[in-house]
């Protein structure tokens, strides 16, 4: 009776197992999903950063956008054109040229250059810091906090606060744009790598402060706009502001500079 049982029950399970595999076979037939091999193969062919620098929400979205028609193949910009030549192959097209970015820190105000007006002994992130009554310790409360939040962010070493200031490595950096995205004083910003003069200072204040705050600020005397042949600079605000579509590198801007702000 025993025996009888159990074979009667692994009979019931099998059949019941098998009516439950047949119909899982149907429905993943009738429900499947079509998969689009390009976009596998664009996904596959991406970095895998997901940092959302493409301005899509990670490498599936851009993956998906790219193999759609609506974004370029160049659009990942960590992945640069070795990554578009890949990605152009696979989808049939020409990669074209891509125009590399790196990060930019727009601010001069060294532990030499920027006057301290206290001595912060509490938090060091900068995000804290920002919302601390009175802010830095610094005279300037435009300039760079020094906290490191852009260090953390970057997942590629390339910058790091060297004398109170965030530094970029143009070589390590891959224009993700997370150090952008980490900084409350909204200093960085993302600038073409074959430029070789930046304005490093967002100051709006008028030139006496400016020189009570920081002996590397921008004065707004408004005397590189005057020098440049190509309508590349201009004032935005009290602040000198590069147009890099128009900078052609020539150097007057720089050389006139009488704070030395603009290198």
């Amino acid at each position: 009776m025993t025996i009888t049982i159990i074979i009667v029950s692994c009979l019931v399970v099998g059949i019941v197992g098998l009516i439950c595999g047949l119909g899982l076979g149907v429905a993943s037939e009738k429900f499947k999903v079509e998969v689009d091999e390009k976009e596998v193969a664009v996904r596959n062919a991406l970095p895998g950063n997901n940092c959302g620098a493409c301005g899509f929400p990670g490498c599936d979205g851009c993956a998906h956008a790219i193999a759609s028609g609506e974004a370029p193949v160049n659009q990942c910009p960590v992945g640069g054109k070795p990554v578009a030549e890949k990605i152009g192959a696979i989808m049939g097209v020409q990669a074209g040229e891509a125009e590399k970015y790196v990060a930019l820190v727009r601010c001069s105000g060294t532990c030499d250059a920027a006057k301290k007006r206290s001595n912060n002994v509490g938090p060091t992130s900068c995000k804290l810091i920002n919302v601390l009554p009175g802010g830095t310790d610094k005279a300037c409360t435009y300039g760079c906090l020094g906290g490191g939040d852009c260090v953390a962010a970057c997942k590629f070493d390339a910058i790091h606060v060297v004398n109170g200031v965030a530094v970029v490595d143009k070589e390590k950096c891959v224009s993700c744009g997370q150090c952008v995205k980490a900084c409350p004083k909204k200093l960085i910003e993302l600038v073409p790598y074959k430029s070789k003069f930046h304005v490093r200072c967002v100051s709006q204040e008028k030139g006496k402060a400016v020189m009570d705050a920081c002996s590397a600020g921008c004065i707004g005397c408004t005397i590189c706009t005057k020098q440049c042949h190509f309508d590349a600079i201009h004032m935005n605000g009290n602040v000198a502001q590069i147009d890099y579509s128009k900078c052609r590198n020539c150097s007057l801007c720089a050389q006139k500079c009488p704070k030395s702000v603009i290198n």
